[in-house]
């Protein structure tokens, strides 16, 4: 097999491989979950403002303190230090709080989640409307090729794609410009695929108000004749994106596809407590997904009580890093190929019926 090899598989969410996923079962299937006492799952599963509020307070206090140093050492180095943390702040910490309100977990109270994930959303260069059923499909179909429309890394992998996502200039090249089409052309057949037909006006209003605000913000720039407006909104994705990508590559880059089991498919990786915190724990990958109404806060605890299932976590980001970039580099090759993680003795065998039924593959030795 070589680099020239006929691509086994079809991406897109209306081809082959969607037609394969429904008739082999794949769609919508019933995943693996490891057993939890319902008394402990009801406990785990209770949300909280006050984690969530603490957490937001933390986060506009230092973006608007970044913001704020930045505008005012404006046209010096000094203002340097101060848009670091502000563009990791916007352009990486936005993406968890998008994802975790989205879910509804993270407030107990349902207007905060709202507003967090409309703030957010706008702030990761995402339709709010559009990307709420995106993300539910994420969950219903994990990494089920032709079904989930959020796999970061497809096979073979495209390593220039995936080196320029750390710059954020993808957000350029294909989110702002999607959001403008999906304003002024409306959705694509992927797009109406999982968003449903009550949703879809919603989607487009959505889509007209961020087009209205970031071409406030070119505006802006070019009545001020200055850059600032634009490293405030819209530009921190450019230069503040890296974190993101850094943590979000790892929950299933080089893991297998088309299973239905998520210790198969998704990662979960030891963090340093300020990554935690940007991320919102969401390097407990495994275990969200298999009990995605757990609350972040609650993730660690959830850990502790089912890492007996699940493979060991890899100890940081670069052992993370070390053991997926030989699978990635092999795939440039055999797009079959994947990491197969170990089980611990304690654990319940993976069901992978489903797997050699959809597409035969060859796992990592």
């Amino acid at each position: 097999m070589t680099a020239t090899m006929e691509k086994k598989r079809d991406y897109s969410l209306v081809g082959e491989s969607t037609r394969r996923a429904i008739e082999t079962g794949l769609a919508s299937a019933d995943w693996y979950h490891t057993d939890v006492p319902r008394k402990a799952m009801k406990e785990l599963m209770q949300r909280s403002d006050g984690p969530a509020i603490r957490d937001t307070i933390l986060w506009f206090a230092l973006l608007i303190g970044s913001a704020g140093g930045g505008i005012y050492f404006w046209g010096t180095w000094w203002c340097v230090p101060f848009f670091f943390v502000y563009g990791l702040l916007y352009g990486a910490s936005s993406d968890s709080r998008w994802h975790e309100c989205g879910h509804g977990t993270a407030f107990r109270t349902r207007w905060m989640n709202d507003v967090i994930y409309q703030i957010a959303s706008f702030m990761v260069c995402r339709n709010p409307v559009a990307w709420r059923w995106s993300h539910a499909r994420h969950h219903t179909d994990t990494i089920i090729v032709g079904r989930d429309a959020e796999i970061a890394v497809m096979r073979p992998p495209d390593l220039v794609k995936t080196a320029l996502m750390f710059t954020g200039i993808l957000d350029f090249r294909y989110s702002i410009p999607i959001l403008f089409r999906q304003a002024f052309v409306g959705l694509n057949e992927e797009e109406k695929s999982y968003i449903p037909e009550m949703e879809r006006g919603k989607a487009v209003t959505a889509a007209r108000w961020h087009a209205a605000i970031y071409i406030a913000a070119v505006m802006a720039a070019l009545w001020m004749w200055s850059f600032l407006p634009l490293m405030l909104i819209g530009g921190p994705r450019l230069y503040g994106t890296w974190h993101m990508v850094l943590t979000g590559l790892l929950q299933h880059i080089g893991l297998a596809d088309n299973v239905v089991d998520h210790r198969l498919n998704s990662r979960t990786v030891y963090m340093n407590p300020i990554s935690r915190y940007i991320y919102w724990n969401m390097n407990y990958h495994v275990e969200h997904h298999m009990f995605p109404m757990v609350p972040y806060h609650a993730l660690p605890k959830l850990h502790e009580m089912i890492k007996h299932d699940l493979p060991a976590p890899n100890p940081s980001m670069w052992h993370a890093y070390k053991e997926a970039w030989p699978v990635v580099k092999k795939q440039l090759r055999y797009e079959d190929y994947f990491l197969k993680r170990e089980l611990p003795p304690t654990a319940k065998p993976y069901r992978e019926e489903f797997h050699s039924l959809a597409m035969p593959a060859a796992a990592a030795e």
